[in-house]
Order: structure tokens, then C-alpha cells, then sequence
């Protein structure tokens, strides 16, 4: 299969926090190239954050006229909060326009700040999952290693409180992929599957882990499984498709696809089965 597409498919997938859905990501072996906007550091607690300058550190991209007129307003009821309380709901409206807006990194900032300020369950895990998500889109080395490290950080906090959070930990592991310890993340993926064989999330980053150490075979296995469990989740099928078509079951791999394109409406994915149907038919 033309390797260039592997990367595309395959690769864009590899070190990734949104494991669990396709990353809007294009990924070779030298450098990350972002679909969309990208951020890079965290803004200044003393003033507004500047997100038009096109000079900014924090974002790759400027925010709308309108969109940093939001910011400015939401900022400024952040830090003219009188106490923790009302502090934390403006920081919640920041991170959640973040969100919005695809701006990952500052979206987990403030995330963060709602976690110290009002350390619930829900608000320690809102704070992984944000720092998760912005991992998954990470554009270089250095802030994978650092927004991983924040994810980890949190996910272990809400799991020190709940060890039944199986998903958590799932997504905790794939932090530690991109680490000197690997299998310390693929040790606690088993220990999910250990503790439930069904456990979506553990099944499809083992599966992802396969491809990426090129056993293709095993990656079939795992996608199998949770198709069993889920059958629509047209993710899973797509990789079990591209997995197919590697161990040169194209024929099979033909019919996972078409199953796909019928039903999905993720554009990256319809666009990666019309180069894969290139190549196999």
C-alpha cells in the first residue's frame, strides 16, 4: 500500500490523546502539520490575552475580531472575581469558549483553574480530559512531553479518588506511549481489559498500538472485539479496514470500508477511504 497514505491513516493516529476519534492531524516521521489552529504556551493571568497578534506564542492562528472580544469580556470577569466561587464559573466560560473555538491548550488552562479552585470528581476530570485532548493535538515533542504530563497528572488525581474510572485510566495510559516507559502505558491498558474485557477505549488504543508496531494481525483481533461490543462505531471499522488491507485481505478490507463511507460523515476519513479503495481495488 502506498506508504505515503499509511502515514496519513495510520500515523496521524500514533501519540495521539483523541485516540477514540479521528485526530484532525496529518502526521509523517519528521513533524506534525495541524489542520487546524494550534496553540503552544499559556496566556498571562495579568492581562488579556493578546490571540490577535500574529506574533502570539499562544496560538498559530488569530482569533476573529469577535471572538477576541469574547475572550477579552470573559477574561476580565476571571480576574476581577471577588471569590473562589464566582472565580471558578468565569473560568469554566473561558475554558468552554475555548473549546469552541478549537483552542485546545488554553481550554485545559482554565479547565485546570476550576479543578484548583473547586477540586470535584467531575472538575478533576474535566481538567484531564482537556489536557488529554490538547496532548492529541500537540505539534511538537516538547509540549506533547509537557501537556502530557498535565493530563497524567490529573487523570491520576480523579483516580486516586475513584479507582473504578476505568476509561480514565485507559486514556492515562496512552500518556505514558510517548515517554521513556511505553509499556507502562500498555501495562495498564491489559489491566483494563483485566478488569473489563468489553472496555471500548482499552480495546481500540490496543488496537491502534498494534498498527503502530506493525501487527496488523493483533490489531484485527482487537478492532473484532470491540465491534462486537459496538458494532457502529465506524472508527474501529475504518482501522480494522486499513489493518485488513495490510495483511493483504483486501477483499475484506473493500467491504469494512464500504461499510464506513455509508455511514460516516467525518470528511478525513471519507477522503482516506477514497485513496485507500484507490489502492486495493
Amino acid at each position: 500500500m502506498n506508504r505515503s497514505i499509511l502515514l496519513i491513516i495510520v500515523f496521524a493516529t500514533v501519540l495521539t490523546g483523541g485516540l477514540y476519534s479521528l485526530p484532525k492531524v496529518v502526521v509523517n516521521t519528521k513533524e506534525r502539520k495541524l489542520v487546524g489552529a494550534q496553540e503552544s504556551t499559556t496566556t498571562s493571568e495579568e492581562k488579556a490575552p493578546k490571540e490577535n497578534s500574529r506574533t502570539s506564542v499562544e496560538h498559530s492562528a488569530p482569533l476573529t475580531s469577535d471572538q477576541q472580544s469574547t475572550v477579552n469580556k470573559l477574561f476580565q470577569q476571571y480576574i476581577s472575581a471577588a471569590d473562589s466561587r464566582t472565580k471558578s464559573v468565569a473560568a469554566l466560560k473561558l475554558s468552554d469558549f475555548y473549546v469552541e473555538i478549537k483552542k485546545l491548550d488554553s481550554a485545559a488552562k482554565y479547565a485546570e483553574q476550576v479543578a484548583i479552585l473547586e477540586p470535584s470528581e467531575s472538575n478533576i476530570l474535566m481538567a484531564g480530559d482537556r489536557y488529554f485532548n490538547a496532548f492529541g493535538f500537540a505539534a511538537d515533542d516538547q509540549k506533547l512531553a509537557k501537556l502530557g504530563a498535565k493530563a497524567r497528572d490529573w487523570y491520576q488525581k480523579a483516580i486516586d479518588k475513584n479507582p473504578n474510572l476505568l476509561n480514565v485510566k485507559a486514556n492515562l495510559a496512552m500518556t505514558y506511549v510517548s515517554t521513556e516507559t511505553p509499556m507502562q502505558g500498555i501495562m495498564m491498558l491489559r489491566e483494563v481489559l483485566a478488569a473489563d474485557p468489553t472496555n471500548e477505549v482499552a480495546l481500540f488504543n490496543l488496537g491502534m498500538l498494534s498498527m503502530r508496531s506493525n501487527q496488523y494481525e493483533k490489531a484485527t483481533e482487537r478492532f473484532r472485539q470491540l465491534l462486537k461490543i459496538r458494532p457502529e462505531n465506524t472508527k474501529a471499522r475504518f482501522y480494522l479496514g486499513v489493518s485488513l488491507a495490510q495483511i493483504g485481505k483486501n477483499k475484506e478490507a473493500l467491504e469494512e470500508l464500504a461499510i464506513v463511507k455509508e455511514k460516516e460523515t467525518d470528511p478525513t476519513i471519507q477522503s482516506a477511504i477514497a485513496e485507500l479503495e484507490k489502492e486495493l481495488k
